[in-house]
């Protein structure tokens, strides 16, 4: 099943910078595993904001709900997720 989920990251603003150091480095990390395997096919930043625009590719809902809930940065976000189903148009 294919995804389109919008997440947005909101880290406090008195975060430690070490500490922020390290959640970014696991958050890239993570990311970086999923893209490899396929299961995180597209992520594109959104401008101008902390922000991005992702397709995830995963069996089903609670896939989908776990691999969300392990991002390290999972804690700071808003996060927006659209089932996508084929177009009727689409080549």
């Amino acid at each position: 099943m294919l995804f389109h989920v919008r997440m947005d990251v909101r880290l406090p603003a008195g975060m430690d910078p070490d500490e922020r150091a390290e959640v970014l480095a696991r958050e890239k990390a993570y990311s970086q595993e999923l893209q490899r395997s396929g299961t995180w096919p597209h992520l594109w930043r959104i401008v101008g904001e902390y922000a991005n625009v992702s397709i995830f590719d995963v069996a089903d809902n609670d896939e989908l709900h776990d691999l969300l809930s392990g991002l390290p940065l999972f804690p700071y976000m808003d996060v927006s997720v659209t089932p996508l189903a084929t177009h009727p148009s689409a080549i």
